[in-house]
């Protein structure tokens, strides 16, 4: 009843959604870093089920067998050791480490964010730039920008380059893989590909303030001829995306919509990386007045 108590409470259900939804996207991706993942993420769960699922039917068998009505159960006040159980309880445990280990060390070597995926096709580069709370695509080949919208090639590798304008922040399309950090003066980078056309989400996964909730964004999978034919588009159409209109974007906002820059002033991601350009404002360093009263009542 407790449970069903908080369920009913909006923010309760909202934050069940996106749990699930997180979840959902994990275990249907739509690209191969996405897959590399799924699969060791089941592979963890089956090696450790082989401890848990025992361990469960033990209990219950050891239950039923030493209850009270079953005169066949014999009492051993005596027992202390056992060659067999011990060999048993310290080798399965044992070669679940093994073997987790194992998974752990290959996948964090085939599925480097730095480590570029395999094939004949050259790469996408997308310079990815954290804001308050947005977030700046920054197309350096095509020369253009899009704000919360990330639009990108089926079956192509792609090649991201991630920073922060502000605080730290996380970068997470949970449906192609690999969430990584977004750090103010560092850059990140992360390998990606989607193979379906279609909308994916992306999000925020790093509380950075009052905006946190609405910095999500959508990554739009079209064939690769739809993409050049949409970067053309986008070139020729649209505001340029030069110093001025970059410091417009440092200010705080919330529930932008998606727009694109016709142009992007060469360097300018580079500027933003070496701090050439001022940082954003962050959260506030001191709380609202509001908020103090709050936390003290």
């Amino acid at each position: 009843m407790c449970l069903l108590r908080r369920l009913r409470n909006p923010l309760s259900l909202l934050a069940a959604a996106s749990l699930l939804q997180g979840c959902s996207g994990i275990l249907a991706p739509v690209g191969p870093i996405g897959n590399a993942e799924r699969t060791i993420l089941l592979d963890a769960l089956a090696i450790m089920l082989a401890i848990v699922i025992p361990t469960i039917g033990a209990t219950i068998a050891f239950a039923w067998w030493y209850r009270a009505s079953n005169t066949r159960a014999q009492y051993q006040p005596t027992f202390t050791y056992s060659g067999r159980i011990e060999l048993i309880v310290w080798s399965i445990p044992a070669l679940v480490v093994f073997f987790l280990g194992g998974i752990a060390w290959i996948g964090s070597h085939d599925l480097d964010p730095f480590r570029p995926l395999p094939g004949k096709i050259k790469a996408v580069e997308i310079d990815v730039v954290a804001l308050d709370w947005k977030w700046l695509f920054i197309y350096p080949e095509q020369g253009v920008a899009t704000l919360n919208h990330m639009v990108v090639p089926t079956g192509t590798p792609l090649r991201l380059r991630i920073t922060s304008a502000s605080v730290l922040n996380v970068f997470f399309v949970p449906r192609l893989g690999s969430q990584i950090y977004a750090m103010n003066g560092m850059a990140s980078q992360l390998n990606l590909q989607a193979d379906h056309p279609g909308t994916y989400l992306g999000l925020s996964a790093h509380f950075n303030g009052d905006g946190f909730a609405d910095m999500h964004f959508d990554v739009q999978a079209i064939p690769g001829a739809d993409f050049t034919s949409w970067a053309a588009t986008t070139h020729s159409n649209g505001p340029a995306l030069d110093e001025a209109a970059y410091r417009q974007l440092l200010r705080q906002s919330q529930h932008v919509k998606p727009s694109t820059y016709s142009s992007v002033d060469p360097g300018l991601f580079d500027a933003i990386l070496m701090q050439k350009l001022p940082p954003g404002e962050g959260p506030p360093d001191t709380p609202s007045p509001s908020s103090s009263i709050t936390a003290a009542n």
